[in-house]
C-alpha cells in the first residue's frame, strides 16, 4: 500500500514539474537564441568574446575553450556575451570598442533580430497549421450578427479599426481587443471604394467574474494554402504582434494597464508550464504553445530594441550618436548612464517577479 501512494504521489509531483521543465527549455531557447546572435556577429567582426553566458548567478557549468569561457548558470532568467572592450577602454585592436560604428551596431542589433527571426519561424509554424490562410474580407454573419446591422457587409475587405490599420486576419483581433465599449470606427473597401463606417457596434458577453469580451460576429474569407501566402502571411502577422508590443507597452505608459498586468521570467514560465500542461492533457492546445512562444520571442525581440539605457536599444542609442559626431561618447558617461538604467530595471523587475510570486501562489491556494 505504502508502496503505490509513494507511486501515486512521485507520479503527481512529475506531472506538476514536468511542465515547468519543458518552460524552462522554451524560455531558455529564447535567451540562447538572443546571446547567439550577439555572439556570431562579434565572431564574425573579429571582436574577442570573453564569455558566453547563459543564465544568471552562481555558474553550475564552466569550460573554457580557447579565448571564451562558456557557462550555465543557475538562474534561468537572462544570459550575456562579455565582449572585450564592451564596457570600458581596452588597447586590444580586437576590442569591442575599437570596432567601426557600423560593426557594433550589427553586434548589438544582433540579438533582438535572431528573436524576431526565431519569432517569425514559430508564426510561420502556427501558419502551416492551419486548414486555410485568413484574410481581412467577411464571408459570411452569424445569426442575428449586430455588426451588420450597423453597416458591414459580405465582401467587405477591413482595411481600418479605430484609425489602426489591418494587414492581417490577426490584426482585427488586436484592434477589437484593445477597445472598450465594443463600438468602432472602420474603413472597408467595398466595391473598389473605401468606404468609412462609424459607430460599428459589437455585442459583449460578461463570464461569472465579472470579465467583459466583445462577439466576433463575422466569418473572413479563407484561402487555400500555398508556400508564398504561408510566408506572406507569417510575415504580417509577425509584424502585427511586434506592433502589439508597442501597443500594450503605450498603452501601460497611458495607465490602460498597471504593473500588475506585467510578467517577468517566472510568470512567463508559469503561463509556458500551464498552457503545455493542459495541451498534454487535451491532447490539443500544441497551436496555443506555438503561439506564445513567438509572442515572447518577438516580445524580447521589440523590447529589447528600446533606447533604454541598459538594453540593446540604449547601446545602439549611443552607437547612432558615435556615427552622427564621429567620435564615441566618452565611456565612463555611457557607463553611468547604463547603470542607472540597469538599477530602475532590477528594481522593475524585482516588483513584477514579486507579483509573478505572489499571483502564483494565490493560483495555487
Amino acid at each position: 500500500m505504502k508502496t503505490i501512494l509513494l507511486s501515486v504521489s512521485a507520479a503527481t509531483v512529475w506531472n506538476k514539474v514536468w511542465p515547468i521543465l519543458v518552460a524552462i527549455l522554451f524560455f531558455g531557447l529564447i535567451i540562447a537564441i538572443h546571446e547567439l546572435g550577439h555572439f556570431l556577429s562579434a565572431k564574425l567582426f573579429g571582436v574577442k568574446v570573453n564569455e558566453f553566458s547563459l543564465g544568471m548567478g552562481p555558474a553550475i557549468f564552466k569550460k573554457q575553450k580557447g579565448e571564451t569561457k562558456y557557462s550555465l548558470r543557475c538562474l534561468p532568467i537572462g544570459g550575456y556575451v562579455s565582449m572585450e572592450g564592451e564596457d570600458d577602454s581596452s588597447e586590444d585592436e580586437r576590442a569591442f570598442c575599437n570596432k567601426k560604428p557600423w560593426k557594433k551596431f550589427i553586434i548589438v542589433a544582433a540579438g533582438a533580430i535572431m528573436n524576431l527571426i526565431l519569432g517569425f519561424l514559430f508564426v510561420v509554424i502556427l501558419t502551416s497549421m492551419d486548414d486555410l490562410i485568413g484574410t481581412t474580407q467577411i464571408h459570411s454573419f452569424y445569426e442575428n450578427a449586430t455588426s451588420a446591422q450597423y453597416g458591414l457587409q459580405v465582401g467587405d475587405e477591413i482595411k481600418e479599426i479605430n484609425g489602426m490599420h489591418i494587414f492581417s486576419s490577426r490584426d482585427i483581433s488586436y484592434a477589437m481587443l484593445r477597445d472598450d465599449d465594443g463600438i468602432y470606427d472602420m474603413v472597408v473597401k467595398r466595391d473598389g471604394e473605401k468606404v468609412k463606417l462609424e459607430d460599428v457596434h459589437f455585442d459583449r458577453k460578461t463570464d461569472e467574474n465579472g470579465n467583459s469580451t466583445i462577439i466576433y460576429d463575422f466569418i473572413i474569407v479563407g484561402v487555400e494554402k500555398t508556400p508564398l501566402n504561408v510566408i506572406t502571411t507569417a510575415a504580417k502577422d509577425t509584424v502585427s504582434i511586434a506592433r502589439l508590443v508597442w501597443l500594450t507597452l503605450f498603452d501601460l505608459v497611458t495607465g490602460h494597464y498597471g504593473i500588475n498586468d506585467l510578467s517577468g521570467p517566472v510568470g512567463t514560465v508559469s503561463i509556458i508550464a500551464d498552457v503545455t500542461s493542459e495541451a498534454a492533457s487535451s491532447g490539443a492546445g500544441f497551436d496555443t504553445i506555438v503561439y506564445i512562444m513567438a509572442l515572447i520571442s518577438i516580445n524580447v525581440g521589440v523590447f529589447n530594441l528600446l533606447p533604454i539605457p541598459a538594453l540593446d536599444g540604449g547601446r545602439l542609442f549611443f552607437i547612432l550618436i558615435e556615427m552622427i559626431r564621429r567620435k564615441p561618447v566618452p565611456a565612463k558617461y555611457e557607463g553611468y548612464v547604463h547603470a542607472a538604467g540597469m538599477a530602475l530595471l532590477i528594481l522593475l523587475m524585482v516588483v513584477i517577479t514579486f507579483n509573478d510570486i505572489k499571483n502564483l501562489i494565490t493560483g495555487v491556494l
